[in-house]
């Protein structure tokens, strides 16, 4: 789920889709209208998932649209090698969300961790 708003709306910490891929933004940087142009931003973001670092320049009064993030709590049921069941304990659906080989000590069955929702996609949101 996205929505779309100008690019001088956004501001940093907040997410946008670059690529379409949703990224969190780092820094936005707005240069001044020129004689004959309008004022341009610069955009500079990190991918939720793949951790990429992208950048768009565009207009100030363009398009642009931000992903629907949301943050949940899910139980622990079940850690295998690169991948974690959760319990979401406010729809108590199952879901299954990938981490790597750093996050799993931090994991054990039964305790309770947040992680982020984007797009249909998942990821534990461990810091």
């Amino acid at each position: 789920m996205k929505e779309q708003v100008e690019v001088r709306e956004l501001k940093e910490g907040r997410y946008v889709i670059i690529d379409d891929e949703p990224c969190i933004i780092k820094s936005i940087s707005h240069s001044k209208p020129g004689k004959h142009g309008s004022a341009k931003a610069r955009v500079d973001a990190i991918g939720i998932f793949d951790n990429q670092k992208r950048s768009v320049v565009s207009p100030v009064t363009a398009k642009t649209y931000v992903p629907t993030v949301e943050r949940r709590t899910g139980q622990v049921l079940s850690v295998s090698d690169n991948s974690v069941q959760l319990m979401d304990m406010g729809t108590y659906q199952t879901v299954d969300v990938p981490i790597t080989k750093d996050d799993k000590p931090k994991l054990e069955q039964g305790k309770e961790v947040p992680y982020l929702s984007v797009m249909g996609r998942t990821k534990m949101d461990l810091r």
